[in-house]
């Protein structure tokens, strides 16, 4: 029997053994997460939020935004759709793509490369067909995630500031991108902090029990720190 399981490097083995046994302060964890032994390159700090959710119910879907109090040490590829005055200022707010139909044209072709999708709401016949490209994939405007707007160059100007969006998966589990491991350890805490206060924000009325079940931060090619919320 060929054995199939992924090997560990002897960085990530060294990493595991550091591994804290019980849940640490946000800060703690943090200072943890650093202590790692690092990559070559400078990974992304990404939280995990277990939630005491029915994800299969409408009325329990934990979905939203957030402008990052530091950013989240990436320039993103913003696409809006928007024609006119919407277009241009769209430009000026410094969004890298903008357009209708040639965009539409693009995407339908296996287009991808961009990290956000923000349409006006005349736009939305032109970007209705791009679902099942987009939706997969996370990109599919939506009112309630903010992505379609009749502002789009605040929007532009929130994302470029580094705003992140996110939506619970079928398990309950909510993450995001909360910076980059070289960010200084505060403003670290201080991303991780926004991200969980604006989670427990929207808790759902019709979710029961416990709504933080756990949470855990790790980088790009870390293990996780389980932290105490």
């Amino acid at each position: 029997m060929v054995n199939t399981m992924p090997k560990l490097t002897k960085r990530m083995k060294a990493s595991a053994e550091k591994r804290p046994a019980q849940p640490l302060s946000l800060t703690e964890a943090v200072e943890a997460l650093k202590k790692y032994d690092a990559a070559k390159f400078d990974q992304t700090v990404e939280v995990v939020m277990r939630l005491g959710i029915d994800a299969s119910q409408a009325d329990q879907i934990v979905r939203g935004s957030i402008v990052l109090p530091h950013g989240i040490g990436k320039d993103q590829r913003i696409l809006v759709f928007a024609k006119g005055p919407a277009a241009k200022e769209a430009e000026e707010a410094g969004a890298d793509f903008v357009g209708d139909d040639d965009l539409a044209k693009k995407i339908q072709g296996g287009w991808v490369d961009f990290d956000v999708c923000i349409a006006a709401p005349d736009m939305m016949k032109v970007v209705g067909p791009l679902g099942r490209v987009l939706g997969p994939r996370g990109l599919m405007p939506s009112p309630r995630a903010g992505t379609v707007t009749p502002d789009v160059a605040k929007t532009v100007k929130e994302y470029k500031a580094g705003k992140v969006e996110f939506r619970n998966e079928k398990g309950g589990n909510v993450q995001a991108p909360v910076g980059k491991l070289s960010f200084e350890t505060d403003k670290l805490v201080d991303n991780i902090q926004a991200f969980v206060n604006r989670i427990i924000s929207l808790k759902p009325n019709a979710a029961k029990g416990v709504y933080v079940k756990s949470a855990h931060i790790s980088a790009t090619m870390s293990p996780s720190v389980r932290v105490a919320v």
